[in-house]
């Protein structure tokens, strides 16, 4: 059997990628396998078919695999948070009184 050898680091102070998965996506991709083996346990001892359990698991796995990969390939390595921070600043700020841009004037013409 040969060994197999994988290039993790691409060099000094760059992401870890690892076969297509940049940076946090490794993560979830092994956060989501490890919730389909406890899946695949608990619908095992519950008494579910075995071969179905297997099509359910097979089923969610590959979804899993292409909505990771795609979520990798398109937002990269600090996409989605920077996505997920677009969110949440507001669209519109009311402002019902000029008070505070007073403030704001007579403190850049120095007067308080």
């Amino acid at each position: 059997m040969a060994n197999s050898v994988y290039q993790i680091n691409k060099g000094i102070n760059k992401s870890i990628e690892f076969k297509g998965l940049k940076a946090q996506y490794i993560w979830y991709l092994g956060a989501g396998i490890l919730g389909l083996l406890i899946l695949f346990a608990v619908l095992f001892i519950i008494g579910v078919n075995q071969y179905f359990c297997m099509v359910i698991i097979l089923s969610c796995g590959s979804g899993l695999v292409y909505k990771i990969y795609g979520m990798s390939n398109r937002y990269g390595e600090h996409g989605m948070m920077k996505t997920l921070a677009k969110r949440s600043i507001p669209k519109v700020v009311k402002c019902n009184s000029r008070k505070i841009f007073l403030k704001t004037k007579n403190i850049q013409d120095g007067r308080k």
